[in-house]
């Protein structure tokens, strides 16, 4: 059955998936945003309500007396639009972030340290008195969206991939492929883990959400879900794809992660700790299914960035320097330690326990077969 649905944001990442979702679902859609940034993939029967979604007597005035059978908040200060949206929407979906979970900023919170992969589906939340103001935040508007509407579905984001991104983690590696570079360093192997979604997925987590709300069992799918690609691939697996997809081949230098400061734009964090929610309830309750496989997504957007290269600011915001001179000389001193390093003598050498080895798979110890 058409609804009017209010999307508030609309011209982001996912925005244009959402709205052209909604609509070829035969609703009524309407989006709020600045005006600023208006996307030619957002057709001509939608309508624009032009304000700013964070100041709150601005929306207020720019919604007036109307009012919709489904609201979707992608945009603007969340806590403040839940109470005004109160009375004037029906149905509500919101979109928050994955760092409300406890350990994704500090795995220092957990115990054993960092999360496990994936994290539980009731992971506690990050604590009330929590350091950093924005994760605390990020808690606290949660709380408020089902203060004033408990049959809302909130959706928390990870961090997103593809095109028209703000900041695009691959941007470091295309870059460096496009510039030739041969090595790439990685902190710890690249083996970190770390849930993301590509646009496209993200944004059809939000419709899931709008069907499940449209069909009978609607009030009983209210909750928090978390949104992420189904699969997680390892920042190395992440470097492959992007540099094939390029005709590009890189050298791998693993540094641990205390030496590897130029990989510190990819890892995006202090800690090679692994980051991954569980998104279990999202597919069971939801019927989420990937719609973009995630080495597919990083083709595409690969694709995206070289035809579209971030500007000196967006750039500037990977605090990546791309000082090639400083990452060869790291390099460089790595391997001469590695060449100089004397390994003690063991008095048996440590093999690989019951593991089913033919060979010796790491030939740099010098052993060509491992004993049965």
């Amino acid at each position: 059955m058409a609804k009017r649905v209010l999307v508030v944001g609309g011209t982001g990442p996912t925005g244009p998936f959402v709205v052209n979702g909604l609509r070829s679902r035969g609703h009524q859609v309407t989006i709020l945003h600045t005006g600023r940034h208006e996307v030619a993939e957002i057709p001509d029967d939608v309508v624009h309500i032009h304000t700013d979604p964070f100041d709150g007597d601005a929306t207020d005035d720019a919604i007036g007396t109307a009012e919709f059978d489904l609201a979707v908040v992608m945009y603007g200060r969340l806590r403040v639009l839940a109470e005004l949206l109160a009375g004037r929407v029906d149905q509500l979906i919101t979109i928050g972030g994955v760092g409300a979970v406890r350990g994704w900023v500090d795995p220092r919170d957990l115990f054993p340290s960092s999360m496990t992969v994936p994290a539980p589906a009731d992971a506690p939340l990050a604590a009330p008195d929590e350091p950093i103001g924005k994760v605390r935040r990020i808690v606290e508007t949660e709380q408020a969206v089902f203060e004033h509407h408990p049959g809302a579905v909130h959706l928390r984001y990870p961090m997103l991939y593809g095109p028209r991104q703000l900041i695009p983690r691959e941007w470091p590696i295309v870059k460096r492929a496009l510039d030739g570079r041969r090595s790439l360093i990685l902190a710890d192997g690249g083996l970190t883990l770390k849930s993301a979604a590509y646009v496209e997925n993200a944004a059809h987590a939000v419709l899931c959400a709008a069907d499940a709300l449209g069909r009978a069992e609607g009030p009983a799918v209210a909750g928090i879900y978390n949104v992420t690609d189904e699969r997680a691939l390892t920042l190395r697996q992440i470097a492959e794809v992007v540099a094939d997809e390029l005709g590009h081949r890189f050298e791998f230098v693993s540094l641990p992660y205390e030496l590897a400061t130029p990989a510190r734009p990819l890892v995006m964090h202090w800690s090679t700790g692994h980051r991954v929610v569980n998104t279990a309830s999202l597919r069971r309750r939801l019927s989420y299914d990937d719609v973009v496989q995630p080495e597919e997504g990083l083709r595409r957007t690969a694709r995206w960035l070289v035809d579209h290269p971030p500007s000196a600011k967006v750039e500037a915001l990977l605090h990546d320097p791309f000082d090639y001179g400083a990452e060869d000389e790291l390099i460089e001193r790595w391997r001469s330690v590695l060449a100089s390093f004397e390994r003690p003598a063991f008095s048996s050498v440590p093999g690989y326990g019951a593991a089913y080895y033919g060979r010796d798979p790491n030939p740099a110890t010098g052993d060509s077969r491992v004993e049965a």
